[in-house]
């Protein structure tokens, strides 16, 4: 869905800001691409963590990711999942889709009871790597609103005015 929404994107469009404080759409794609990498990484470490279906009673249940994911309030990026601006337009769906890819892969080929491995964040309800995939990709479903939210600005560059 991410690639159909974009890939046909001018640079003037990958590039449009809704106002200054806002995010262009290749920044956006640069963020979710970061975060495929941060949750490689935690799926990863966490996928080799010995299993502890007993915390699975701790775990907040599947809904609470699929709630935060859907709220209309903004989040707050952290520091390193916000974009650097370094790839430009659609470098950032490349830089995307090939993450997702690995991810995928993975997802598909381990043997890890995915429900049964957490990560060790010190909290009072672990996030067990299951819950890790319903947030990543959730994750993607919320920015595309916001895709398609900087597409429906009135000053978003027309497909029509780039031909000229």
């Amino acid at each position: 869905d991410l690639t159909r929404e974009v890939e046909n994107l001018s640079d003037a469009q990958w590039h449009f800001h809704e106002s200054p404080d806002r995010w262009s759409i290749a920044e956006v794609v640069e963020h979710l691409a970061l975060w495929e990498i941060i949750w490689a990484r935690e799926i990863s470490i966490g996928s080799r963590n010995t299993p502890q279906p007993e915390l699975i009673k701790t775990s907040q249940p599947d809904s609470y990711y699929h709630e935060f994911i859907m709220e209309e309030k903004a989040h707050v990026s952290p520091d390193i999942s916000r974009p650097t601006g370094y790839i430009k337009g659609k470098d950032n769906l490349t830089f995307f889709t090939r993450l997702r890819n690995q991810n995928i892969v993975f997802a598909e080929k381990t043997d890890a009871d995915m429900r049964a491995c957490f990560e060790f964040t010190a909290t009072k309800s672990p996030r067990n790597m299951h819950q890790v995939y319903i947030y990543q990709w959730g994750h993607v479903d919320r920015h595309m609103r916001q895709i398609r939210k900087i597409k429906a600005h009135p000053a978003y560059p027309k497909a029509e005015a780039l031909a000229k």
